[in-house]
């Protein structure tokens, strides 16, 4: 089974969780740029850690035989934070470099009147970048916040079919792929989707544009979860194409839309600008 997580945090992950991953089967990645868990306080802790994600992050993970890509944005949550909106007018020299495959996560966290101009700015940084778009809907009010959603994107340069509508759930699935985006859902251990409603969402409304992933970040989650919605999927009746649709060419195809997907796991040095993830005498 090869998988590619559409949506993972691996900054916040070991090297454990690499050599897991690639044992499960995920050969690519894609890390969206997110908040840190408490407030940054300036523009410039974003471009360190849009850095990190272009070079030492895709170095980490080539180290485990997995293709690492990632999308950049300013996410809901910091829109709604003064001293971080200059991150908008400094993200266009990052959205031309090759490893960027999408805008994101742009969205909603809390429906502010900020959150509301940052999506509809980014989602037209797409469009003039000719980038898809990966959008969070928010954890709260997740009908409405769909709908807030999908009104911004219609508004929009960017098409529908361009744009990931990502932590979908049963309240919102069929709205979103009323719409023409493509579908993203979390699956996590405790909350936003489990194994098996996301094995009864593809029994409802099939494999067609839908993405399934981990979202596994600092927090309790599960980066072999996009291996355990596959395992499901076999052992209820899916076919091992409609896994391999799901679980690779869905997310090749949404991501491809940026020419910019290269799944060829390159060889690297043994460091990253001096550094190696090893240690003790390397």
């Amino acid at each position: 089974m090869r998988i590619f997580d559409p949506h993972i945090h691996t900054t916040s992950r070991t090297t454990d969780d690499y050599e897991a991953m690639h044992a499960a089967g995920v050969r690519a990645v894609v890390e969206p740029s997110f908040w840190l868990g408490q407030p940054r306080t300036s523009p410039a802790t974003f471009f360190d850690y849009f850095d990190s994600l272009l070079g030492w992050e895709p170095f980490r993970a080539a180290q485990y035989g997995i293709a690492h890509h990632c999308t950049l944005a300013l996410n809901p949550k910091e829109a709604n934070d003064p001293r971080c909106l200059p991150v908008l007018d400094e993200l266009p020299r990052y959205l031309v470099k090759d490893q960027v495959v999408a805008v994101g996560e742009i969205g909603y966290d809390s429906m502010t009147p900020a959150e509301d101009t940052a999506l509809a700015a980014q989602l037209q940084l797409a469009a003039d970048h000719e980038l898809p778009a990966l959008v969070h809907t928010p954890h709260r009010d997740k009908a409405a916040g769909l709908r807030r959603t999908l009104d911004v994107v219609r508004e929009s340069a960017l098409p529908p079919d361009r744009v990931l509508v990502d932590h979908l759930n049963e309240t919102t699935v069929k709205e979103a792929k009323d719409s023409g985006c493509w579908l993203g859902f979390s699956v996590y251990p405790d909350t936003k989707m489990d194994e098996e409603r996301m094995v009864a969402i593809l029994r409802a409304y099939g494999p067609e544009q839908v993405l399934v992933n981990s979202a596994a970040d600092w927090g309790r989650s599960d980066p072999l979860k996009t291996r355990g919605v596959g395992d499901l999927m076999l052992a209820e009746g899916f076919s091992e194409d409609e896994v391999d649709r799901v679980l690779w060419r869905n997310p090749v195809a949404f991501y491809g839309l940026s020419g910019r997907l290269n799944l060829d796991v390159a060889a690297t040095d043994a460091t990253h600008e001096g550094n190696s993830i090893l240690r003790g005498g390397a």
